[in-house]
């Protein structure tokens, strides 16, 4: 693997753990530089300025290494370069979706596939929005000719936030500025625009009628399996049936009544992941002799959780978290503090409060190592943090404060920072005189850390409970769970619920899912690539032993951490994995900023190898075992479809998914599909109901 040549991390002048290069954030303001003096803001305006920092990388590859790049561009609805595509794979070299060893006739398999899975993308607005021109060219389509092309690649529209994808600079800021585009007002004219809010989850379904077009089935149990978990199995869905959707959701939101999996009970085998920083610096050579990462096995146990853990909307909110308040799993220290974090900040409050986490994550040596707080002292601002804890992490770019405002909150902040790997307050640094910050004022007379340690607190907490944040907060959750382009009714119960019960999210929850926004936004979300593999790995019915006879040889890591490592890996190829966004502002959450072909048939070869059972680290369910053979093709089918994308095709769907076999619905099949199981049930996994969630 592409790890196992990693130099072993060596000791810096101020302790911290350094090892092998780790990513920048490509021009992000002085991150991983000394820390230099103020100068003087060339302006004022903070909103409208575009400076090179927070921006996402253009084709959201893994991180290589080298120097750092610099200069990168966001891809956007202008659409992909014509030399590669904006996801790792790219345009260019794409995988070969024919299986080598099968000379069984493939009747219109590319073909089939490009229309199955071509369209997922697009599907969420019901328009006509289908394949990139690149996707069309690889399946031997004509770009040119299709009237929809300019659909998905035609930027020109005016964007809400006035600014090109590359010079936006926020999580929030850079979804508006990607549904700006011609194809995000498609999505927009299919979206649902307003609701109300009803005594529960269930009476909000029984009483919402779903108008928006799409593949999906409108069927509220399915709707809620695929939202408020990374995808929905039949365990899952029978679990709903049987319980009900107002006990379902209670049972989510207390996961600590939710016992352990398998799966999440083998997390054991990864050494460093219940290991405290302490433990970890002192053990650190050992560790590296034994080729473990602590900073990847928080990762890899994340994607376990995400598979296996029956705890699911707990960490769909984790992912919500590590999105919002994020700070990278690979930054100089997080060797040290990541797992920390992961367990202390963000698993800790993920479904309590959000101000308690903000403050928990300001007195985290992750967070503090991570924007150079540690760097910070009265005599030599560092403005990182406090600008991210107004412009990221709270009231959001557009939520009123000023440059004299990032300033006074810099100013406050002093004294906190990282010590022989623990948090420390240095009164000595801490800068005393009063402070005035969005309305919050103080003194601020003293440097005795009790005093000063109240105060810095008092401000995070009113940051953390203002307008601005509750709203912001607000329109990311609607986001996430809704739509791209979520409607504005809900956006203000959200906010409005946020306020009421002062950040608490369980009540934030309640009102999202008694919300009849939630349960009309049938098939407006299109997965993300983790969240596409994941959503496979358990629709696939994957288990966390390994395969009969497997052979690990003499690897360092157990096969479980081995399989999750290669998972992780993977990830990384299709450009996303929990934690690996290297700026602060966290992975965007709307489908157009994942547009690329590349990505797409990656994921959808991957799942080839999944239903291969390529990963023998692993157990899986034999394709021929997935559902119950039927004497027909069609019946079949039918069979394959409910067990893996729950819910019946159309006649044009199965049709096309059955020329890949080359039968036709009643032709006499037999367990296998007379030998093309896997290509049918690939093809159910690059259609749109499993794109869709």
């Amino acid at each position: 693997m592409a790890d196992q040549n990693v130099p072993p991390p060596r000791r810096s002048p101020d302790d911290r753990w350094t090892g092998p290069q780790h990513p920048t954030s490509d021009g992000y303001r002085d991150l991983h530089r000394p820390a230099q003096p103020w100068a003087p803001p060339t302006r004022s305006d903070h909103t409208h300025r575009a400076p090179a920092d927070h921006r996402a990388p253009a084709d959201h590859r893994a991180p290589q290494p080298g120097p750092p790049r610099r200069g990168p561009q966001w891809v956007g609805p202008a659409g992909l370069p014509p030399a590669r595509g904006t996801g790792p794979a790219g345009g260019a070299g794409l995988p070969d979706l024919d299986d080598d060893d099968d000379d069984r006739p493939r009747t219109g398999r590319r073909r089939a596939l490009a229309a199955l899975g071509g369209t997922a993308a697009v599907v969420a607005g019901g328009a006509a929005l289908a394949m990139s021109p690149q996707l069309r060219e690889l399946f031997g389509g004509d770009p040119a000719g299709d009237a929809t092309a300019t659909a998905v690649t035609d930027g020109s529209a005016a964007r809400p936030s006035g600014q090109q994808p590359s010079q936006v600079r926020t999580y929030t800021e850079q979804n508006e500025s990607y549904m700006g585009s011609r194809a995000g007002e498609a999505l927009k004219r299919n979206a649902p625009t307003a609701g109300q809010t009803y005594s529960g989850p269930a009476a909000a379904a029984a009483n919402t009628r779903v108008t928006v077009k799409t593949v999906l089935a409108k069927d509220p149990v399915r709707h809620l399996a695929s939202r408020a978990t990374f995808g929905a199995t039949p365990k899952v869905l029978a679990d709903i049936k049987r319980m009900g959707i107002d006990a379902w959701i209670r049972w989510q939101l207390d996961p600590d009544k939710i016992a352990p999996t398998r799966a999440e009970l083998k997390l054991a085998e990864l050494p460093s992941l219940k290991m405290t920083p302490t433990q970890l610096r002192e053990q650190r050579d050992q560790l590296n002799e034994r080729g473990v990462q602590p900073e990847r096995e928080v990762v890899d146990a994340t994607i376990a959780r995400q598979i296996w853990s029956d705890r699911q909307l707990f960490e769909v909110m984790v992912d919500f978290w590590n999105d919002f308040l994020h700070v990278a799993a690979d930054f100089d220290g997080g060797e040290a503090h990541r797992g920390s974090f992961d367990r202390d900040v963000v698993r800790r409050y993920a479904l309590a409060n959000y101000p308690d986490m903000l403050v928990a994550a300001n007195r985290h040596p992750a967070l503090l190592l991570y924007l150079n707080q540690n760097q910070s002292s009265k005599d030599a601002v560092n403005e990182n943090l406090a600008r991210e804890n107004l412009e990221l992490y709270s009231v959001g770019v557009d939520g009123g404060y000023t440059e004299s405002d990032v300033r006074q909150a810099a100013l406050l902040q002093t004294g906190r920072g990282v010590n022989n790997g623990e948090y420390v307050f240095r009164g000595d640094r801490h800068y005393t005189g009063k402070v005035k910050i969005l309305g919050f004022t103080h003194a601020n007379s003293s440097a005795d850390p009790a005093q000063a340690e109240k105060v810095i607190d008092a401000y995070l907490r009113y940051i953390a409970l203002h307008p601005s944040t509750a709203r912001y907060v607000a329109q990311s959750l609607a986001t996430r769970f809704v739509s791209d382009t979520p409607p504005k009714t809900l956006v203000d119960r959200l906010a409005k619920s946020y306020t009421t019960h002062k950040g608490a999210v369980k009540p934030l929850l309640t009102t999202l899912f008694s919300s009849s926004e939630f349960w009309a936004s049938v098939g407006q979300k299109v997965r993300r690539p983790m969240e596409y593999l994941v959503a496979t790995y358990r629709v696939l019915g994957v288990s966390p032993e390994p395969s009969p006879g497997y052979d690990h040889g003499d690897r360092k890591r157990t096969p479980y951490g081995e399989g999750l490592r290669q998972i992780h890996e993977k990830l990384r190829q299709l450009g996303q994995y929990p934690m690996g966004q290297p700026t602060p502002d966290g992975y965007p959450d709307v489908y157009l900023a994942w547009t690329s072909a590349g990505t797409m048939v990656n994921g959808w070869n991957e799942a080839g190898d999944i239903l291969g059972g390529n990963r023998r680290m692993f157990s899986y369910v034999k394709p021929e075992q997935l559902a119950k053979a039927a004497p027909t093709a069609g019946a079949y089918l039918d069979a394959l479809a409910l067990r893996l994308v729950h819910q019946k095709l159309t006649a044009k769907e199965k049709a096309l998914i059955l020329g890949i076999a080359g039968v036709t619905a009643t032709d006499r099949v037999d367990a296998t599909f007379n030998g093309a199981i896997t290509a049918i049930a690939r093809a159910l996994l690059a259609s749109p109901q499993h794109h869709l969630r």
